[in-house]
């Protein structure tokens, strides 16, 4: 995160410098997983060694609890919170309802439950991850290593009766192995191109044996904070856009 920034990069820090803004001495804050929540824990913890902030985080990946612990935030469990005042993430895509897609980095889960145990849930974005119609993007579900084979058939059984421009599935891999998630379990990857109802989807994908969880997150994103390159911001509500 030195020298010249790529445009991407560059939009990503601004979003990502906006939103340290809402951090207060005092909260307990649920930290994001991926590129953009990696910007994040960056400005968090030049803050607090900066201007002496002092607050917890509860991370959602084990890639981001070693970065918060390395630029000197506090990390605790969500049982140790008990329940947080702000999460603060990335997405791979979001529509005008602040519907998103996450789970590009593996992490869906954790931060699933960490968006859910908050007050308020903010998104850091680039301006590529806004979009008209949800679906570009793979989504993700998180299943349990046993009977994988049969689950991935029940998931693809069920797309057929989905309102989705594709039903392609593949097991995500990293290198010739699965991906394991820090739970240990795997992903499914499913390339619908075109999500028509996702709320239906996020109902029938999580009642299938062997789903552990779905990478949709619906009516849980209160702001998105979209960075641009020539260091713009615009705050997107639900109903409305101001800059």
């Amino acid at each position: 995160m030195t020298g010249e920034l790529s445009p991407a990069d560059k939009a990503k820090s601004v979003a990502a410098n906006r939103a340290a803004g809402y951090v207060e001495d005092g909260m307990r804050v649920g930290l994001g997983t991926g590129s953009t929540a990696a910007w994040l824990v960056k400005r968090l913890g030049e803050r607090v060694r900066a201007d002496g902030l002092r607050f917890r985080g509860v991370p959602t990946s084990t890639r981001t609890a070693a970065q918060a612990r390395d630029v000197g935030i506090e990390v605790i469990t969500l049982d140790e919170a008990g329940w947080l005042d702000l999460t603060i993430d990335g997405a791979d895509e979001f529509d005008s309802d602040l519907t998103l897609i996450k789970g590009g980095g593996g992490a869906h889960l954790q931060e699933k439950i960490v968006a859910r145990a908050s007050d308020r849930m903010i998104v850091i974005a680039d301006a590529a991850k806004e979009v008209e119609t949800l679906g570009a993007f793979p989504l993700p579900v998180e299943v349990i290593p046993f009977g994988l084979k049969s689950t991935q058939k029940l998931i693809e059984e069920a797309l057929v009766a989905m309102d989705v421009g594709g039903r392609t599935t593949a097991l995500r891999m990293n290198g010739d192995a699965p991906f394991v998630t820090d739970e240990g379990n795997h992903i499914i990857d499913l390339h619908l191109q075109r999500i028509g109802d996702a709320r239906q989807i996020s109902t029938v994908l999580n009642q299938i044996p062997g789903v552990v969880e779905n990478g949709l997150f619906i009516d849980m994103c209160d702001l998105v904070i979209v960075g641009h390159a020539d260091s713009r911001v615009d705050l997107h509500h639900l109903g409305k856009e101001s800059t």
